[in-house]
């Protein structure tokens, strides 16, 4: 089993819930309320913002680096539905802008359902 955890952008949300369901991957975790950033130095809204001539943009273009607002998407999958998950995770997300996120995989050494005490695969059906 693999753990998937994914750092998206807000709006992509429903698109990834959209396309997991769509591949056959329902259950998933998402957590909001999570700021991050890379390792850019400016937010591409800003930089947009200016280059539209945005004065509140452009007055931002010389401060630090600010935390951005993103989600984490969190799947536990069978290892051979890793590599779907990835491919729908980045199909969803990916617009070629900085910013489009991150995935990072994980092995799981064992999965309990609390409910009835299923370990592992059944666990996960």
């Amino acid at each position: 089993m693999k753990e998937i955890i994914a750092v998206i952008r807000i709006n992509k949300v429903n698109a990834t819930k959209k396309a997991l369901i769509e591949a056959g991957i329902p259950a998933f975790t998402a957590t909001g309320g999570v700021m991050g950033r890379g390792k850019g130095v400016v937010h591409s809204d800003i930089l947009q913002g200016a280059e539209a001539g945005h004065l509140e943009a452009i007055a931002q273009l010389g401060k630090a680096p600010r935390l951005v607002a993103k989600r984490i998407v969190t799947v536990v999958v069978p290892e051979e539905l890793c590599k779907t998950a990835i491919d729908t995770i980045i199909k969803a997300n990916q617009t070629g802008k900085h910013g489009d996120g991150k995935i990072f995989v994980t092995p799981i050494l064992e999965t309990i359902r609390v409910r009835t005490g299923e370990k592992d695969q059944a666990a996960l059906n």
